[in-house]
């Protein structure tokens, strides 16, 4: 998980000032905002925000996990605002955990689609991304790694490589694959998959991606921005990395590619909820929405989104899995005890 950070942008106030804030104070040009994206270009877009509307941005990030459990463990003197995760699980288990208070906005509510935000208004999608295939075009062949389900298969007996396997965007996938497969099938599958290690799983999806073009590993899992970053990179060692590996959109010929979910909430103790609103608002308006495609790579929620992002646009269609984060979020138990029984590490 990511370590806590205190993030000071301009017209933001300093952490010592905003530890010391107390969770009664309202102030509707201060916006308190936890947040487990650690994106750096996000921060272009709370500056965004703060020169739209005069509302200073006080932002805490750490992991999904970590920054839930800190609203929980802070409680009635939370004094967040806006909690931002990056997983559709997470974004699920913090609503049942009452943490939410709903929002009702007619622009959230006509902007973003129906599968994408809680239909009581407790949570809202702004940005998704995909979980993808990519190999080493040398030591694997394109056919015997289309599918999640491949990576089991003893064709590809030591070549693959991942994320640890209790990393929300693992677990996430692994709840999915539970859903349609069933737990035992998905444990089946994960034990596969453990099996056909290169190496214990390690770093983050840009890892995994430079480990299987240096052909330590033939085939690994990465979220779509992580390798739309590289594509756009004009580093000679990027350039060359993208020329050894190929991409995949996996289980196109079945349920379809695994889409994930970042979102945003306003929070039941919120001391600064007009400020909220208009932050979640802002997120769903064309100049965020645009910078989630076009800073971070990202597929913006808003169909109507500009995107001038030619590489994240060269990735083109495919077909994407349709569960949503309510299955990720119940499935997550189980997807966490497949990965322990599998050892996935």
């Amino acid at each position: 998980m990511h370590s806590i950070k205190f993030a000071l942008l301009a017209g933001v106030v300093s952490t010592t000032l905003f530890a010391s804030l107390p969770a009664v104070a309202q102030d509707n040009k201060v916006l308190n905002l936890y947040s487990a994206r650690h994106y750096q270009t996000d921060e272009a877009l709370y500056a965004n925000f703060t020169k739209a509307t005069g509302i200073r941005i006080n932002r805490i990030e750490a992991g999904d996990d970590q920054i839930i459990e800190r609203i929980r463990s802070e409680g009635a003197n939370s004094p967040a605002d806006v909690l931002l995760l990056v997983d559709a699980a997470r974004i699920w288990n913090a609503q049942q955990m009452g943490l939410y208070a709903p929002v009702k906005s007619a622009l959230l509510e006509s902007r973003i689609p129906a599968e994408l935000r809680d239909k009581d208004g407790n949570w809202f999608g702004f940005s998704t991304r995909a979980r993808v295939i990519v190999y080493n075009k040398v030591s694997v062949k394109r056919e015997d790694a289309s599918s999640y389900e491949a990576l089991a298969d003893p064709k590809l007996r030591g070549k693959v490589c991942t994320r640890s396997g209790s990393h929300p965007y693992m677990l996430s996938l692994v709840a999915a694959v539970a859903e349609h497969d069933g737990e035992a099938k998905a444990e089946q599958w994960a034990k596969g998959v453990v099996g056909n290690f290169a190496r214990k799983p390690a770093g983050g999806d840009s890892d995994q991606i430079k480990a299987v073009a240096s052909g330590e590993c033939g085939v690994a899992l990465t979220n779509t921005y992580y390798w739309v970053r590289i594509v756009k990179s004009t580093k000679p060692e990027d350039i060359e990395i993208v020329r050894k590996i190929g991409f995949i959109w996996p289980n196109q010929s079945s349920y379809g590619t695994h889409v994930n979910v970042s979102g945003g909430a306003m929070l039941k103790n919120a001391p600064n909820k007009e400020a909220a609103v208009k932050f979640l608002e802002y997120l769903a308006g064309d100049e965020a929405q645009g910078y989630f495609a076009n800073g971070n790579n990202e597929w913006p929620v808003v169909k109507t989104a500009v995107i001038k992002n030619p590489e994240l646009e060269g990735l083109g269609k495919f077909k994407a899995d349709t569960i949503g984060p309510g299955i990720f979020g119940k499935n997550t138990p189980i997807a966490q005890r497949i990965v322990d029984r599998a050892g996935w590490k």
